[in-house]
């Protein structure tokens, strides 16, 4: 299962095991159950202080990690690897006493939770989105007695999944019930339970001192800015809902400049490890509700709290766009889905649409035929969008089939799940129904710039209308990345706009004279 350099990363993750730990196996004569024992004998083989015993458990198959002596409440139901096998790493070391690095102030509020929390995650092992959730909760379940968590890897379950119409990932379920869908961090997670957490939050951020540059967003141009604006010695914070923005949802990444190949996880952790290594006050799980000029500019946050600052740079960054369609949300996560990496696996051996004809979409319907039965196309122009290489890969493909000059009209669904979908064909005014069982929107982005309609100048699209300074038509607030009217929406281009909108931020400040209440501060 491990080959040899795998096995000597681990080794050395394996030293951080204090305390002795015991893999509860349940298998049978599947061949999964023979990998998943494969596996786990070789991380038993591999340190003295793993040892295995063989379980009957409610999913075979499954390994249940915890601490000797201890019944397990950490389990996963499959064979954690691809991009779980993190999160199997992370269970051995927090069984065996090796201490996390989340929050201490986190941490404290998980193991004070009362009550009990029996969670369920159903995940693909190709979602780059998964491992979030299962980390968390697996932490989660290793610091409170109260707490258990259990990873279910949808391909090997699918008749549970079927059963409970899964058709999204992960989808998280507590005590039988249904809790969350999609990335939840740790913070987002804890606070859901602990009802209290947003208020005392918010009032905690109330008491912030102001900013001298306040960045709305945590994606590569809310990094870059952050770093920008640090680098110069001045008070700097970030709000963002999560760090890394719709870069954690990108698994490929081949065009960074000198990194041929990365993926958006991975991406985000070294912007965040970066950005920490500077006095930046970082905010998460928090939204921007409106900005306002005054003495200082004001943000007020969804949450009810509003932080002030001298300078802001908007990099609140973009979102898929929706066909806003008849069923679209109301299937949304049963049988809609904007992820086809996540999603993919669940609708294996069954017929599926992609809808767009861009880079994206291609890429989407060529990775889906190594899975489905079938993948449709539908393009609404005339042609395809999409660089000619991945365009001739798909109609190589003979389980993909490309239907342009296509509008789709409605999502249908028999109130559980979809079922299909309605299309006009446009050049003979013509309407179809294409039997799929999941659709996968594919046709750009919208930028998150809603909460700004009546405060900035923005375009017919709703971006963010920017000079080459990145300044916005409110003077003192700039913005950068994929939510301005910057052309080319792409990770490089954005992380120089969050350099270019610093500087400007910080040309801006030593030309303004500081609020009166900022220079008697500094004057006591």
């Amino acid at each position: 299962m491990l080959d040899a350099t795998l096995k000597q990363q681990l080794d050395a993750y394996l030293q951080h095991i204090v305390n002795p730990i015991e893999l509860s196996v349940s298998t049978d004569e599947q061949a999964s159950s023979k990998e998943l024992l494969e596996l786990a004998t070789e991380l038993a083989e591999m340190s003295g202080k793993i040892s295995l015993k063989q379980v009957a458990a409610e999913r075979t198959p499954s390994m249940a990690v915890g601490p000797v002596g201890e019944t397990p409440r950490v389990s996963f139901a499959g064979i954690p690897m691809g991009h779980e096998f993190t999160s199997l790493v992370l269970a051995l070391l927090q069984a065996g006493g090796h201490p996390s690095k989340a929050d201490p102030e986190v941490l404290e509020q998980i193991r004070n939770l009362q009550g009990e929390y029996h969670f369920v995650t159903y995940i693909s092992l190709s979602c780059q989105n998964c491992p979030d959730v299962v980390q968390a909760l697996n932490l989660m379940a290793t610091l409170n007695p109260g707490i258990t968590h259990v990873m279910v890897d949808g391909a090997l379950f699918q008749p549970e999944v079927e059963a409970k119409q899964i058709m999204a990932v992960p989808s998280v379920y507590l005590n039988d019930e249904p809790f969350g869908q999609g990335r939840m961090t740790l913070n987002e997670i804890v606070s859901k339970l602990d009802t209290g957490a947003a208020k005392r939050k918010a009032a905690a951020l109330n008491d912030k001192a102001p900013y001298e540059v306040l960045v709305i967003g945590g994606g590569p141009a809310g990094a870059s800015a952050a770093i920008y604006a640090a680098r110069k010695g001045i008070r700097t914070g970030v709000v963002a809902e999560r760090f890394g923005g719709q870069v954690m949802d990108t698994v490929g990444i081949e065009n960074f400049i000198s990194v041929p190949y990365t993926e958006g996880p991975k991406l985000v952790a070294s912007l965040e490890q970066h950005v920490k290594e500077y006095e930046v006050d970082l905010i998460t799980e928090q939204k921007a509700a409106a900005v306002k000029k005054g003495d200082y500019i004001e943000v007020t946050l969804e949450s009810g709290a509003t932080l002030k600052s001298r300078s802001v740079i908007l990099a609140t960054g973009a979102r898929w766009r929706e066909m806003n369609v008849p069923g679209e949300k109301e299937y949304r996560g049963k049988g809609v889905a904007y992820c086809p990496h996540c999603d993919g696996p669940l609708f294996k051996g069954k017929r599926v649409a992609v809808i767009g004809g861009g880079n994206s979409g291609i890429e989407a319907a060529i990775d889906l035929a190594g899975i489905v039965e079938h993948v449709t196309v539908l393009e609404y122009g005339d042609t395809l969008r999409a660089d000619a290489v991945l365009v001739r890969k798909a109609e190589s493909m003979a389980n993909i089939t490309i239907i342009k000059e296509a509008m789709t009209t409605e999502v249908l669904g028999d109130d559980n799940k979809v079922i299909g979908l309605k299309y006009k064909d446009r050049k003979h005014d013509e309407m179809h129904v294409l039997d799929v069982a999941g659709i996968f929107v594919q046709i750009g982005l919208v930028p998150n710039s809603e909460f700004l309609r009546d405060t900035l100048e923005l375009t017919e699209r709703g971006e963010i209308v920017v000079d080459s300074h990145g300044r916005t038509s409110m003077a003192g607030v700039f913005a950068a990345g994929d939510v301005t009217s910057t052309p080319y929406k792409q990770i490089i281009i954005s992380m120089g706009s969050g350099a270019t909108a610093a500087l400007g931020a910080f040309d801006h400040l030593i030309r303004t004279p500081a609020p009166v209440a900022a220079q008697a501060t500094e004057t006591v």
